[in-house]
């Protein structure tokens, strides 16, 4: 894991600079911060991982109907900032519909490590959800799988997706060329997206190899075919 974050770290370095537009004036809390029991909701499956997935919930949508919840109040209520695409989780993959999860692990993140994830991923109870389920298969440091984590995410480059929620006849395809076209080192075929019922983008994954370079995703990942209709809930 050593290696792999010098690798990450040395990548991001090459990329050119862009403005955070992810997490529109977000404020870190000063505050110390814990994180919240986590209780266990399947099975135990550890499993040697193969690739990841960067899971990232577009957050307008998330928010449209829990605006005013007091759970989900950093996230969705624009006091701590308005967010657009925030990290769900990074999950270990072991090869198609396979997936480790839950490994054993009494150990938490550090407060400044958690703070410092908190413009990236604006929930406590999800923060540490991710950790607990998924992180723990891909490293025994907590810290280490938060700064992996940031690292994928700050070396992604964000489209206006303001823009592009405005264009008539909006398909999966075009979502993920554009998000393609603004960062070179990704295939339209590395990105998945979710959407709901009614067409409307809830979450895009990112689909990495073992080495944390961007490949195919396969069907359960890559979600709606290229020429499936979508819809962009910009929430302002």
């Amino acid at each position: 894991m050593r290696a792999v974050l010098t690798s990450l770290a040395a990548f991001v370095l090459l990329l050119p600079a862009v403005a955070q537009a992810q997490a529109y004036q977000c404020r870190a809390p000063s505050a110390p911060v814990s994180l919240p029991p986590v209780e266990r909701d399947g099975p135990v499956r550890e499993s040697r991982v193969t690739g990841y997935t960067l899971a990232l919930s577009w957050s307008p949508e998330f928010c449209r109907f829990r605006d005013d919840q007091p759970r989900h109040a950093r996230q969705c209520s624009g006091r701590a900032g308005r967010f657009a695409f925030i990290v769900h989780g990074l999950w270990p993959e072991s090869g198609p519909g396979r997936w480790p999860q839950w490994c054993p692990t009494n150990r938490q993140p550090s407060a400044d490590a958690v703070r410092a994830s908190m413009c990236m991923t604006p929930d406590l109870s999800l923060l540490a959800r991710q950790w607990e389920k998924h992180g723990a298969c891909m490293t025994p440091d907590p810290d280490t799988y938060l700064r992996v984590t940031r690292i994928l995410w700050n070396s992604l480059r964000w489209p206006d997706f303001d823009r592009l929620s405005r264009r008539d006849n909006l398909t999966a395809g075009t979502v993920r060329e554009t998000f393609a076209e603004a960062n070179p080192y990704w295939d339209a075929e590395d990105v998945g997206l979710v959407v709901s019922e009614r067409g409307w983008l809830r979450e895009m994954r990112l689909c990495y190899d073992a080495q944390f370079m961007p490949t195919a995703c396969d069907a359960r990942r890559f979600g709606p075919a290229d020429d499936a209709a979508v819809r962009i809930w910009r929430g302002l």
